[in-house]
């Protein structure tokens, strides 16, 4: 009796290791539930309105980066507790995962488990890993019974969509709903300057001031022209005629009425008193500049417009599913052996370990 007591208090180590594998062993291989694993693989695409621009700079980043910051972004939803809630809503989860399996370790251990300790064990059966270099979403998620598996895939895949096309349009809608009210306040004022122009024409009862200024000033330089040619001819005849002779009498004649005219035609265009065609002339490209201003205005704000409203159809995306949610047949989890055989390898090493340290201090004492 003896030497079984102190065989057993010598090797104690050793026995509680082999205890402890064959109690887990026991475990993983009579007790623990079988889960079931439905597999998806998605990507995120948008619809492409408009020819690509090829450039050095986007062959470098390409257009997949903005579609790898979208999957993610629905990657984070899929983790997050708002899609808990809605799975506890519509697929029953406390209940399923609190009831369905047979071991207390991979079951929920109160169905009334807070949310944050719910939102724990969400993560320890739902996988949502995205493949950078494939630019692919893969879902993994673990259930008790395979249509429970493939009810919760699919439905996070199609909340996961909605989701995505809620969060992008609203924006959009936000900036298209603002360049509209721009555009109704842009076009009011495009249309009251341009009314203003045309009262102004009608009230001087000129198409084009700066073009009648234009011709007046050509009918003034030619009639100048014509004053500088008859005095030419005065000054001629006066060298050989009297100042009462016929001829020059008519052309001092000529030469008043061309004074006469240029003094009249260039108060027309220019007087002290302020309505000289020179100042509506003024006054008209001061409003043709606003008018055109207002023009361009509207027209670019009914540009950002259109680009924005496109904008906002290409920010739909769509969940593409290249492997839909399967529906389990045999229940991939646990790995049973797996697990025994790591455990036992860990148990092994941690036991010799300890096996080593008691002989060190049995020599030192020695």
């Amino acid at each position: 009796m003896k030497k079984h007591s102190s065989f057993a208090s010598k090797y104690l180590h050793w026995l509680v290791c082999v205890a402890a594998i064959i109690g887990v062993s026991l475990y993983w291989m009579l007790w623990a539930s079988d889960r079931y694993v439905s597999h998806a693989n998605v990507v995120l695409e948008s619809p492409q309105l408009a020819a690509p621009d090829l450039s050095f700079s986007s062959l470098l980043t390409g257009s997949a980066s903005g579609n790898l910051a979208d999957m993610l972004l629905l990657r984070d939803y899929l983790r997050s507790v708002d899609m808990l809630k809605l799975l506890i809503e519509q697929a029953d989860f406390r209940d399923h995962y609190a009831n369905s399996g047979a071991d207390p370790l991979s079951t929920l251990r109160d169905e009334r488990a807070p949310l944050e300790t719910l939102h724990e064990y969400y993560l320890s059966r739902v996988s949502v890993e995205l493949d950078d270099y494939a630019g692919v979403l893969r879902l993994d998620i673990e259930a008790f019974t395979p249509e429970k598996a493939h009810q919760i895939a699919q439905l996070m895949l199609d909340e996961g969509e909605r989701h995505m096309n809620e969060m992008g349009q609203r924006l959009a809608e936000e900036q298209v709903r603002f360049l509209e009210k721009q555009v109704a306040i842009l076009e009011q004022r495009f249309q009251e300057t341009r009314d203003v122009l045309l009262d102004y024409q009608n009230a001087n009862g000129l198409v084009s001031p700066v073009g009648t200024v234009e011709s007046l000033s050509s009918v003034v330089a030619s009639l100048e022209g014509q004053l500088a040619v008859a005095k030419a001819r005065k000054s001629a005849l006066s060298s050989f005629q009297s100042g009462r002779s016929p001829e020059m009498v008519r052309i001092n004649a000529d030469i008043n009425a061309l004074n006469s005219q240029i003094q009249q035609e260039s108060e027309r265009l220019a007087r002290q008193s302020g309505d000289a065609l020179n100042a509506v002339s003024s006054e008209y490209q001061t409003l043709m500049l606003r008018a055109d201003f207002a023009q361009q205005s509207y027209s670019g704000a009914l540009a950002a417009l259109e680009n924005t409203r496109i904008e906002a159809a290409r920010k739909l995306k769509q969940v593409s599913i290249l492997q839909a949610p399967t529906l389990p047949e045999y229940p991939e989890q646990p790995e049973r052996l797996y697990n025994v055989v790591v455990f036992a390898v860990i148990a092994l090493f941690v036991t010799l370990i300890l096996n080593m340290l008691i002989l060190i201090v049995k020599d030192h004492r020695d």
